[in-house]
């Protein structure tokens, strides 16, 4: 039985991947939160890692406030970065496997269609930036490697750094009464954490290398992705459309960010649920569907 390591386990997806690979029955899976590792200084990541003696190690760990990132630019780079730089370094010294949790922020938004792997990246803001620059060090880093980028993520323990996730706050205003406007202009893949732990955990047992894409099938904008919610909850309030640059933020958004999982479909025969689909898995896991 493999040994896995995850190193962000109280994220979202962390959450979720723990969650999945154990319940695969292949992996033994010991998982690491902030607690026990931190991923930015060497020397201490190396005394936990290493006794662990695993065959893969899952790094979820991540700056993920986009916004402070701008003013925050040394601690986006030292955790999505050097922290990334530093457990490529220690798999490759313990003979495991590096697995890179990514992002679509790597993209400057300027295609009209969902995103590949092979496309060419340009970040437009730091926390992009900071992603992108920890994929090129873990493929200079570790020999054995593969970088997931998800999209636009929701799972049920919410962001750790962000206290919650988009739909929580959209359900927590409408059962409120509040009326709700949400950009319109911006396209995006909304990815359950489920799903994508779930692509992951096959990923790993197919000893997948590479840069793959692991978002949920189909794009939408942010103000289609509340609807769908709204709707599914049946909860009626007013919900108006508008332009992201009602809502200016100190990071640059690309226009669209969505993500094509080409290579889980064509190499891994993978297929990733449609958003719509995995919202409403999403609702009744987290039970908010009406009975």
């Amino acid at each position: 039985m493999d040994r896995v390591v995850v190193i962000g386990s109280s994220g979202q997806l962390g959450h979720d991947l723990v969650e999945g690979l154990r319940a695969a029955d292949r992996f033994e899976v010991i998982a690491l939160d902030h607690s026990r590792i931190e991923c930015t200084e060497l020397a201490s990541a190396r005394q936990v890692l290493l006794p662990l003696k695993a065959q893969t190690i899952i790094n979820c760990a991540a700056f993920v406030r986009v916004d402070d990132c701008e003013s925050l630019a040394r601690e986006a780079f030292a955790v999505n970065a050097v922290g990334a730089l530093n457990v490529a370094r220690l798999a490759a010294e313990s003979g495991a496997k590096c697995v890179y949790i990514s992002t679509d922020y790597v993209f400057d938004g300027g295609k009209d269609s969902p995103y590949l792997e092979s496309d060419v990246t340009a970040p437009i803001n730091v926390y992009g930036a900071s992603k992108l620059a920890g994929e090129h060090l873990v493929e200079q880093a570790a020999p054995d490697w593969s970088v997931v980028r998800v999209a636009s993520l929701f799972g049920k323990t919410g962001a750790r750094g962000k206290g919650g996730n988009f739909i929580e706050t959209i359900l927590a205003r409408a059962r409120k009464g509040e009326p709700l406007k949400v950009i319109n202009d911006i396209q995006i893949s909304p990815t359950y954490t489920r799903d994508a732990a779930q692509a992951i955990a096959q990923l790993i047992g197919g000893d997948a290398r590479g840069i793959i894409h692991a978002a949920n099938s189909g794009s939408c904008t942010w103000f289609e992705f509340a609807k769908a919610a709204l709707e599914l909850c049946q909860l009626a309030v007013p919900l108006e459309a508008v332009a992201s640059s009602q809502f200016p933020t100190p990071a640059r958004r690309a226009k669209n960010s969505a993500l094509a999982s080409a290579r889980l479909q064509r190499e891994f025969a993978i297929t990733m649920p449609h958003w719509r689909n995995a919202l409403g898995a999403y609702l009744a896991e987290k039970g908010y569907l009406p009975s």
